[in-house]
């Protein structure tokens, strides 16, 4: 894998969105919508509810905010961070009604769907198993949307068979082992917004991220993640856009 800039010059800022559960508040949406480019918005599943899809929906897209479905593992408890054994035609159901969801919400506001970008474990599976994968390409083309995932993966070899566009992520708060895997944890815990930000600046300018045992990694992307559920979400946004900036207009998409 090496890192490269998309053909159209303009790399985004992505974060997980809408993952509130009814009374309950959760992640920094409103305060990082001023600062990313697309948000994926939680679907039911792992997190979110009607309420809450509707009106993350319609945050969004008064900041001219891109808004992509967010699916994940039938897990509220576990926060869709627990592995599930599935077989790809219930991994094909399971985005197909949580896309739906949203789809309805997106078409009230007159929006189209932007991408899919599976969840927490759920997208672990997918990266690694090629039949799973092969059901949430069947779902992006229905939807005529791309896939956001991990290159070098199933994410990116499937979509390349099944012909779906696919746009590769760099993680900025979570660590990568030694073979370019995400290491997530079941709790978020605090990024060094500077340490986001010196990732970005060295993979645009080196090609290479260190993962935890000190192994140089190619990356290639096109977007870049920050989740919103760690407290400090707000700073590493703001410090990886800064990063984005300072790298010239080639690395600079239009945030609202």
């Amino acid at each position: 894998m090496s890192q490269s800039v998309p053909a159209g010059g303009q790399l985004t800022l992505n974060s997980d969105l809408g993952e509130s559960l009814g009374l309950h508040s959760f992640g920094n949406d409103l305060d990082l919508m001023g600062i990313i480019d697309v948000a994926n918005v939680a679907c039911g599943f792992h997190a979110g509810d009607p309420d809450t899809m509707a009106a993350t929906v319609e945050a969004a897209a008064a900041r001219g905010v891109r808004i992509g479905a967010h699916p994940g593992l039938p897990d509220l408890v576990g926060f869709g961070r627990r592995e599930m054994k599935l077989a790809a035609d219930e991994v094909e159901n399971l985005l197909l009604y949580q896309v739906g969801a949203l789809a309805g919400f997106l078409r009230k506001a007159g929006l189209e769907l932007n991408h899919l970008k599976p969840h927490g474990s759920l997208y672990g599976m997918l990266a690694r198993d090629a039949e799973l994968m092969g059901a949430a390409a069947r779902v992006a083309a229905l939807y005529g949307v791309p896939f956001y995932g991990l290159a070098g993966t199933e994410h990116e070899r499937v979509c390349a068979e099944a012909g779906v566009t696919f746009v590769g992520e760099l993680y900025v708060d979570l660590n990568y082992g030694s073979r370019g895997e995400l290491l997530i944890k079941r709790r978020p815990e605090p990024t060094d917004p500077q340490a986001a930000a010196e990732r970005v600046r060295r993979v645009l300018a080196e090609g290479v991220v260190e993962a935890v045992d000190g192994t140089l990694l190619n990356i290639s992307f096109e977007s870049v993640c920050v989740h919103s559920d760690a407290p400090n979400a707000v700073d590493v946004a703001a410090a990886v856009r800064e990063a984005l900036s300072a790298n010239g207009p080639a690395a600079v998409s239009n945030a609202s």
